[in-house]
């Protein structure tokens, strides 16, 4: 139940940040939706291996290039969802601190504190 939560918030803070970004777009909540489920299967799969090739760039920046990773998710997932959307690599970037922080904060209203 806590990963179908978990999912909703992430789509639903995804599709609201749309109106809030101009270079970001989805064509309705249902692509909302896809994405965020692309967005955890990418994120299970793709994004440790990425974090591994990009461990050095990673410690040099002080952790700054993880920003940089989480952008290529984002890209990487407009690229398989048709209904969604990015404009640019900097939009990418943007979205995905965004949505990192306001999903953070919001799947820690919704948990029950284990």
């Amino acid at each position: 139940m806590n990963l179908i939560i978990r999912l909703l918030v992430t789509a639903i803070v995804a599709y609201l940040l749309t109106m809030i970004l101009p270079g970001v777009h989805f064509s309705g909540f249902g692509g909302a939706i896809i994405f965020s489920i692309v967005l955890g299967i990418l994120n299970l799969i793709v994004k440790p291996i990425l974090s591994l090739l990009g461990l050095p760039l990673t410690i040099i920046t002080l952790g700054l290039f993880a920003l940089v990773i989480n952008a290529i998710i984002i890209l990487i997932a407009d690229y398989f969802i048709d209904s969604m959307v990015v404009d640019g690599f900097w939009w990418a970037l943007i979205f995905s601190i965004l949505l990192s922080l306001i999903t953070s904060l919001a799947n820690s209203m919704f948990s029950d504190g284990d």
